[in-house]
């Protein structure tokens, strides 16, 4: 079984008028991810959103400004994305998504070991969440046309190491 985490796709992200904005890139990657999210329910493969989801004073604010503060509208996943009752959803505080969460025990308990990975920021928590993954034995792939970030430069280094150093299928 293969299941998508879609990470980050949250309105201080990909919104205009969100606190950490990753830019028009953020936006053009919406369609395909809806797409791939479409794919995977069709298929009866899990869901899993993965939030970024801080507290007030998260010390990762003294790199970036803060962002996806817990329960504020920033932290919601973005409406065009759909959402589900049955759709998992991890919250994270860090740039991993497997790093202080219960994803590896959900994956595994559902007999995952295969991941797609779709969201923002490529370079951050895509790449992060990905060596974690593959760190614990997971088969990983990247959807190139899903994933996004504020530097083109940075997103084309993180889908090469990704690639390269890493062993993700790139798609």
């Amino acid at each position: 079984m293969k299941a998508l985490l879609v990470i980050d796709m949250l309105e201080d992200f990909i919104n205009k008028k969100g606190a950490l904005y990753v830019g028009h890139s953020g936006e053009t990657i919406v369609p395909f991810v809806k797409q791939k999210i479409q794919e995977f329910r069709e298929q009866q493969n899990p869901v899993v959103f993965i939030c970024d989801n801080h507290q007030k004073d998260d010390r990762e604010f003294e790199m970036f400004p803060p962002h996806c503060i817990a329960n504020t509208t920033g932290s919601n996943i973005i409406r065009e994305l759909d959402a589900r009752d049955d759709d998992k959803i991890i919250r994270k505080r860090r740039y991993s998504a497997f790093f202080g969460t219960d994803l590896d025990i959900y994956l595994r308990e559902k007999g995952i070991y295969e991941i797609y990975l779709a969201g923002v920021c490529t370079n951050i928590c895509v790449l992060y969440t990905a060596a974690d993954a593959r760190n614990l034995g997971y088969r990983v792939n990247v959807y190139k046309e899903g994933v996004a970030s504020f530097d083109e430069k940075s997103h084309d280094f993180a889908l090469n190491e990704m690639e390269k150093t890493l062993g993700c299928r790139i798609l």
